[in-house]
């Protein structure tokens, strides 16, 4: 046999068992998400209860809000072109508050995903930070594990300020920022104050939209 035909069945052969690898691999990947995915919907769930749970307390409602929740987008408003999820909270089919998502598209090292809880009256009822990748020790007090900074857009709307005093202090504003960091904190007050203005103008698609959130990925662009 002459090397050329040699070299050409060692490509042909090590070509198959590359091949067969790669069908084991997807094929085992498959199985441990059919195994695990009951699972992982679950965890995904209780961490969305947590949360949730932070910004308007479980006995404020008694709907599903897992399942009551609709789709929204605002490039202006929401600070991206993703489609984004409102969850709806009601006491006996009553509006109670509703938890929008919400991007500050100009953070100092990027994006900023919030959760913003607003009642029903327009009045917020807190503020999470969900992802980030601001500096370590300085922006990342926004989490509310790493500082109590957050939680001082309890209880305000777009009258509590006004609406020009929806700013860091350092731009003649009411709200504080960080020592050494002022670019973080003036992403999300400012994101904060366009998602009061969108909720404000978006009520009735905010509490009576149709429930689609399992319809389209949650980061779909």
């Amino acid at each position: 046999m002459s090397s050329s035909s040699l070299f050409t069945k060692m490509i042909s052969r090590n070509g198959l068992i590359l091949a067969l690898f790669a069908s084991v691999c997807v094929g085992l990947i498959a199985v441990t998400y059919y195994i695990t995915r009951d699972t992982i919907a679950g965890e995904m769930k209780a961490a969305l209860a947590r949360t949730l749970n932070q910004l308007i307390n479980a006995s404020e409602y008694n709907n599903d809000v897992y399942h009551d929740c609709t789709l929204i987008n605002n490039t202006e408003l929401l600070g991206s072109n993703e489609t984004l999820q409102a969850y709806r909270m009601r006491k006996d089919d009553e509006p109670i508050a509703v938890v929008l998502e919400s991007i500050a598209p100009n953070g100092y090292s990027g994006k900023i995903r919030l959760v913003v809880g607003i009642y029903a009256n327009g009045t917020i009822a807190g503020v999470r930070v969900t992802e980030h990748k601001e500096t370590p020790g300085l922006g990342d007090k926004i989490e509310a594990n790493k500082s109590d900074w957050i939680l001082n857009f309890d209880g305000k709307s777009l009258q509590n300020p006004a609406i020009k005093k929806w700013r860091v202090k350092k731009d003649g504003g009411d709200f504080d920022t960080f020592t050494g960091a002022t670019i973080t904190p003036r992403a999300v007050v400012g994101q904060v104050a366009k998602t009061l203005a969108f909720f404000d103008n978006n009520k009735e698609l905010l509490f009576n939209g149709p429930q689609n959130c399992n319809q389209v990925s949650k980061h779909e662009t």
